[in-house]
């Protein structure tokens, strides 16, 4: 399957240089990067889903979900939490800082399908980042989708994030959002416990149903059982699989799963694809 990129590389291993624009604190140990690229070249365009390879100067390099607007492509938004090298190198970036980003790369979340369909989507974590452009490409959109239903789950209400964005999205009378933690705080008011009875609360028709999940991979399984077992097709629940890439153009293997690679043929996957294999541990 051929890179679904929207801007052609010439060399799919030299990275372009990009500067700090602003960094956003998120949690305790996750925050949000944007960039510019500083080469004077074109804005990096991409599609809901892709990644990019970010290179930390005399440090490493580390693959990261694009978490921006594809509306607004001359701005590179990244959420990172910091916990290997390379990581808390990013961590310690400051607006002027440069990096060396190659990419994008890796097949995206099915946005055409989305047309004229409920769209359902469901997130759990820092698995909140890879989804916000597809939230934010859908909501602008809003009159070319059926029903939208938003579902995020995260450890404490403190672990949150984009609580602007979530404010926002809740404060729509054209979505459903559901919001909920593992363990509450005493300011908390929301709901408390796992993802999958949030779906309850929501209207859709299954079989005109287009479902996007992100987050641990116990929780996309459970959530596509719950929705099989409502009626909507395996075929039209898509899962992100960000394993550990290297190289991100297919060359290294680090990312293969099973007979895939994750850089090429995902890390977006339709869950019928990767059913059998997320059943088995460790693979």
């Amino acid at each position: 399957m051929a890179l679904a990129l929207d801007v052609p590389i010439v060399e799919p291993m030299l990275p372009r240089p990009f500067r700090v624009m602003d960094r956003v604190l998120e949690t305790a140990d996750t925050f949000t990067l944007n960039f510019t690229a500083s080469d004077g070249g074109p804005p990096l365009g991409f599609s809901p889903g892709q990644f990019t390879m970010v290179y930390a100067h005399g440090v490493g390099e580390v693959p990261l979900s694009i978490s921006g607007d594809p509306a607004t492509p001359e701005v590179l938004t990244h959420t990172v939490r910091a916990v290997g090298a390379v990581t808390t190198a990013l961590s310690e970036l400051r607006v002027g800082d440069e990096v060396g980003i190659r990419g994008p790369y890796g097949v995206g979340w099915p946005m055409e399908r989305t047309v004229d369909s409920d769209v359902l989507i469901v997130a759990g974590g820092i698995g909140l980042a890879p989804v916000r452009p597809a939230i934010r490409t859908v909501l602008a959109n809003r009159d070319d989708h059926r029903s939208v239903s938003i579902v995020y789950g995260s450890r404490t209400p403190e672990d949150l994030l984009y609580q602007h964005d979530l404010h926002s999205w809740k404060s729509r009378f054209d979505a459903n959002v559901q919001v909920t933690v593992d363990r509450d705080a005493p300011s908390w008011t929301g709901d408390v416990g796992v993802v999958t009875p949030l779906i309850n609360r929501l209207s859709f028709e299954p079989d005109r149903t287009i479902a996007i999940l992100c987050g641990p991979e116990i929780m996309m399984r459970v959530v596509a059982k719950d929705l099989r077992s409502r009626g909507v097709s395996p075929a039209d629940i898509y899962v992100s699989l960000e394993r550990n890439m290297k190289c991100a153009v297919g060359f290294c293997g680090h990312c293969q799963f099973g007979s895939s690679f994750l850089c090429k043929d995902g890390p977006v996957v339709p869950y019928a694809s990767v059913a059998d294999r997320l059943a088995m541990e460790q693979l």
